[in-house]
C-alpha cells in the first residue's frame, strides 16, 4: 500500500478514488488536486512514483485543505462549542438524537441505536385471575 499524507491508500485501485481514503478528501478534491499537479487520474496508485507522491502532497498542504486529525480536531470543537452553550443542536448531539430536524417517530435508527423493547410488567401483589 501507498502511503500518503500518513494513510495508507489501496494499490489497486485509480490514484482519483483511492485519495478520497484521506479523510477529508472527496472526490471533487482529489480531481483538482490531480489536475493541479498534472497527474494522470487513470493511473494506479501502486505504479506512482516517488516524485508523484510528493507532488501530490505538496499540492494538497498548497490548497489548505484541512485533512484527518486537524478536520478532526475542528469538528470535534465545534461540538463542544454546540455542547457547551446549550443549543438546540447541542442538545440533540447529547441525546444522541437527528441533530437536523428529520423525523424520530419512525426511522432515525441509526442514529438512536436498536430498538428498546418496553413491554408491561405485571404487578405481583396483584389478584390472580382464573386460567
Amino acid at each position: 500500500m501507498a502511503r500518503l499524507l500518513g494513510v495508507d491508500i489501496p494499490n489497486e485501485k485509480k490514484i482519483e478514488y483511492s485519495l478520497c481514503y484521506i479523510y477529508g478528501i472527496g472526490h471533487p478534491i482529489s480531481q483538482r488536486v490531480l489536475t493541479l499537479a498534472n497527474i494522470d487520474p487513470n493511473i494506479r496508485a501502486g505504479e506512482l512514483t516517488d516524485d508523484q507522491i510528493a507532488l501530490i502532497t505538496q499540492t494538497v498542504q498548497g490548497l489548505k485543505i484541512l485533512i484527518e486529525g486537524d478536520l478532526r480536531r475542528e469538528q470535534q470543537m465545534h461540538m463542544k462549542r454546540l455542547l457547551s452553550i446549550n443549543c438546540y443542536r447541542g442538545n440533540r448531539h447529547r441525546r444522541g438524537l437527528p441533530v437536523r430536524g428529520q423525523r424520530t417517530h419512525t426511522n432515525a435508527r441509526t442514529r438512536k441505536g436498536p430498538r428498546k423493547t418496553v413491554g408491561a410488567q405485571r404487578n405481583p401483589g396483584a389478584k390472580k385471575g382464573k386460567v
